[in-house]
C-alpha cells in the first residue's frame, strides 16, 4: 500500500508538469493553430498544409499526455480516500499508483526531448572494431539488440546496407528506424563506442576477450526539412547486390553507391562521404533513399556543430563526448554499465533482447538538451 508521501509526490509532479509544459498556453496555441487549418485556401499549398497539421498534432499530443497524467493522478487521490472508507482494496490503490507513475515518467521523459530533431525517425550505423570475427559478432549482437528495442516500441526497421563478416557477424550495417515518435530523440543516447567483455566462443583457448563496436545515430530528414546538396559534388556508381533477394539481385545492378565531396563550411577542409544502398531491387528507389541518407548526414553535421558551439559556452555543464566509450557489457560478471550516467543492470540477457529503456532514460535525464537552451 502506498504512503501519503507517495501520493503527495504524484500530485506535486503532475502539477509541476502543468507548469513545465505551459499547458494553459498550449491550449490557447492549439485553438489558434487549429483555426488556421479551417481557412478556405488551406490545402492550396499541400506542403505548407502538412507542416501546419504536423504542428497542430504536435501540440495536441502534449495536451493529451498531460490530460492522461491529470486523470490518473486524480483517480489515485480518489482511490486513496476511498481506501480509508473500505471502498477499495490496497491492490486497487497500488494499481492506480503504478498507472499514475508510468504516465508521469513517460511525460517527464518526453519533456526532455524538445530539440527540433528529437521527433524524427533515425538512421543508425554500426561498425565493428578491430578484432576480426569476435568484433564482427559483437556488431551483429548490437544490431539485434536495437532491432528488438525498435520492434517492442512499434518502430519499423529497414536495413539499407549491410556488410557481412568474414566468418560470422557483420562488418557494418546501416538501418533506418521509422514509423513512430521520437526514434532519434531516444536513440541519440546510443552514439559512441560499445565495449564487450566475454569468454569468446571464437577463441579455442576460451580466453576472456574485449571487443568494440561503434554506433552512430543521426536524424532521418523528411521532405519538410530543407538541406542543400551541391549537385556538382555528387557522383554515382551502381553495382550488383550480393545480399538476399534471389537471383535477380545478382543479375541487375540495383545497388547504388553515392559519393559526395563534403566541404566543411568553417575550415574549408574537404572529405568524401560514401553511402551505399541495397535496400530494394529498384535502382531509382535505392538512389532516392541514398540521397535521403546523405541529407540526413549533412543535417546531422550541422546539428552537431550547433551543439558543439553551445557546449563551449556551457563551461559549467558536463560535456558529452560523442566518440567516447559509453557503455560496457561484461557478460561473465553479469553487468552492463553506462559510463556517462553510471546506470547499470545485472540483467544482461534482457539488455541484449532490447530492454535498454533504463539506459536511455538515465542519459536523457542527465543530459537534457532543449530548444529553449539553444
Amino acid at each position: 500500500m502506498i504512503t501519503s508521501d507517495q501520493l503527495k509526490d504524484v500530485m506535486e509532479r503532475a502539477e509541476a508538469l502543468h507548469h513545465y509544459l505551459n499547458i494553459d498556453q498550449k491550449k490557447v496555441e492549439f485553438e489558434e493553430e487549429q483555426l488556421r487549418t479551417q481557412a478556405p485556401d488551406f490545402w492550396e499549398d499541400p506542403q505548407r498544409a502538412q507542416e501546419q497539421m504536423k504542428k497542430v498534432k504536435g501540440i495536441e499530443k502534449w495536451l493529451k499526455g498531460y490530460k492522461e497524467v491529470r486523470q490518473y493522478a486524480d483517480e489515485l487521490q480518489l482511490a486513496f480516500d476511498f481506501f480509508k472508507e473500505d471502498m477499495v482494496s490496497e491492490q486497487e490503490v497500488d494499481d492506480d499508483y503504478a498507472k499514475a507513475i508510468k504516465a508521469i515518467e513517460d511525460l517527464e521523459l518526453k519533456n526532455m526531448l524538445r530539440q527540433t530533431e528529437d521527433p524524427m525517425d533515425a538512421v543508425m550505423k554500426i561498425n565493428s572494431g578491430a578484432g576480426g570475427t569476435e568484433s564482427q559478432d559483437w556488431a551483429q549482437l548490437l544490431m539485434r539488440m536495437y532491432q528488438r528495442w525498435a520492434e517492442a516500441h512499434g518502430y519499423t526497421v529497414k536495413i539499407t546496407d549491410i556488410q557481412d563478416g568474414d566468418e560470422a557477424g557483420i562488418k557494418s550495417v546501416t538501418m533506418t528506424i521509422e514509423g513512430g515518435e521520437y526514434a532519434y530523440g531516444f536513440l541519440k543516447s546510443e552514439n559512441g563506442v560499445h565495449r564487450l567483455v566475454r569468454v569468446s566462443p571464437y577463441n579455442a583457448q576460451g580466453k576472456r576477450m574485449t571487443s568494440f563496436a561503434s554506433v552512430f545515430v543521426s536524424p532521418l530528414v523528411d521532405d519538410t526539412i530543407e538541406v542543400f546538396v551541391d549537385p556538382a559534388r555528387v557522383s554515382w556508381d551502381t553495382f550488383r547486390s550480393s545480399g538476399a533477394g534471389g537471383q535477380n539481385v545478382n543479375k541487375v545492378e540495383s545497388g547504388v553507391r553515392l559519393r559526395y565531396l563534403y566541404q566543411d563550411p568553417d575550415t574549408g577542409e574537404e572529405e568524401e562521404i560514401l553511402i551505399e544502398n541495397t535496400e530494394t531491387r529498384d535502382q531509382p528507389k535505392n538512389r532516392a533513399k541514398a540521397m535521403l541518407l546523405l541529407k540526413s548526414q549533412l543535417y546531422d553535421r550541422a546539428m552537431q556543430k550547433r551543439l558543439a558551439a553551445k557546449a563551449k559556452i556551457e563551461a559549467g555543464k558536463k560535456k558529452i563526448e560523442w566518440g567516447s566509450q559509453i557503455r560496457s557489457y561484461v557478460f561473465d560478471d553479469r553487468r552492463v554499465k553506462d559510463h556517462r550516467t553510471n546506470f547499470q543492470t545485472s540483467d544482461v540477457d534482457a539488455v541484449m533482447d532490447g530492454k535498454i529503456d533504463g539506459f536511455i532514460k538515465a542519459y536523457l535525464m542527465e543530459f537534457p538538451v532543449t530548444d529553449e537552451e539553444e
